[in-house]
């Protein structure tokens, strides 16, 4: 379930980034840092259920700082 849900994530954020590297249209930067924090979020998750603590850990504190920049993406838009 996980797995899938991390293929999802990185599907999204590539097309997210195809489309605003194609484009030139920066609107959608705080989008793919939310799907990002996801991502991370899930990859802690993984990483902690496979007894890999530490990078569990630091995934999950990358995906916070994540989800800080797209709110802060969000609010000054």
């Amino acid at each position: 379930m996980l797995k899938i849900l991390r293929i999802v994530l990185s599907i999204i954020i590539m097309v997210l980034a195809g489309y605003s590297l194609i484009s030139g249209n920066h609107e959608t930067m705080p989008y793919m840092m939310f799907f990002m924090g996801a991502m991370f979020l899930v990859m802690g998750i993984v990483e902690i259920k496979e007894s890999r603590k530490k990078m569990g850990i630091i995934s999950i504190i990358v995906a916070i700082f994540i989800f800080y920049v797209s709110v802060e993406g969000f609010l000054l838009k």
